[in-house]
């Protein structure tokens, strides 16, 4: 039997038992140990089997590739847009700014990169990549517990993080709002990161669209007496007259551009 045929008879004997001992392979062909290992070594080298517990096996099956999910699209982009911009306006070169979660604050770092002399703090790994082809804005980003779905970290070194410094400017989002209770979040995680950023700075943005006066959510952030200014797209005379008179309140309205972009009918009317 040539060498090519015995070790096409040991692939198959693998393939049978799974796993098959040197030594019984040498006996079975009737040829020293030392020819059987030439061969699985060179059906090794081309991955048609391994070597494991003095005989060979079949490789691993190779895991399939994960496919990324997709993206879900931003509730609101056109409202949250035009806070954004208006934010990154409001920033002057040289500050420092502190950036948490949340889709607002990723596209407030999108806004951002016109900006040619910034440093940034963040947990937020979209912050990071929005930032990164500006190298006029430095960007520290935190350790911590690595969130896949929402592409941050989280955890005790994230708000260790943020109180190590003081910033001019800190940036937080938050998952619904109301009179009684003020920002809250829907994880106690990404309500620590809020704080943490609330407490270590000079100033104290919030940014929200209107729709997050009718979400539900139950980790308590900070009342609205410990924010500076409050972006929004538009707020109900209801909550206005409820929030404190220190309170900045910046109103993004929708422009005209922006009008027709949301109801292309009208400008063909």
């Amino acid at each position: 039997m040539s060498a090519k045929e015995r070790q096409r008879c040991i692939l198959e004997w693998v393939h049978e038992q799974e796993h098959v001992e040197v030594e019984d392979i040498a006996q079975r062909f009737g040829v020293t140990t030392q020819t059987i290992r030439r061969d699985i070594n060179k059906m090794c080298e081309l991955g048609l089997l391994r070597r494991r517990y003095g005989g060979v096996s079949l490789p691993p099956k190779p895991v399939p590739a994960l496919v990324p999910l997709p993206e879900e699209p931003v509730p609101n982009l056109l409202a949250k847009q035009r806070i954004a911009q208006r934010v990154a306006a409001d920033i002057p070169e040289g500050a420092a700014v502190s950036l948490g979660v949340g889709s607002t604050i990723e596209l407030i770092a999108q806004a951002l990169i016109g900006h040619t002399s910034l440093r940034i703090l963040t947990n937020n790994f979209r912050v990071a990549a929005a930032l990164s082809g500006n190298p006029g804005i430095e960007v520290i980003v935190s350790g911590g517990i690595y969130r896949h779905a929402h592409h941050d970290v989280v955890g005790p070194e994230v708000t260790n993080f943020f109180s190590s410094f003081t910033t001019d400017f800190g940036i937080v989002s938050t998952g619904s709002m109301d009179l009684v209770n003020g920002l809250m979040d829907h994880e106690i995680r990404e309500a620590e990161v809020s704080r943490a950023i609330i407490a270590n700075t000079k100033a104290r943005l919030l940014v929200a669209d209107h729709s997050k006066w009718t979400h539900d959510s139950h980790c308590k952030v900070a009342s609205f007496n410990y924010v500076d200014r409050f972006y929004t797209d538009k707020i109900r005379n209801k909550h206005r007259v409820g929030l404190p008179g220190s309170l900045e309140i910046i109103e993004c309205q929708e422009s005209a551009t922006d009008a027709e972009k949301s109801n292309p009918a009208s400008s063909l009317s």
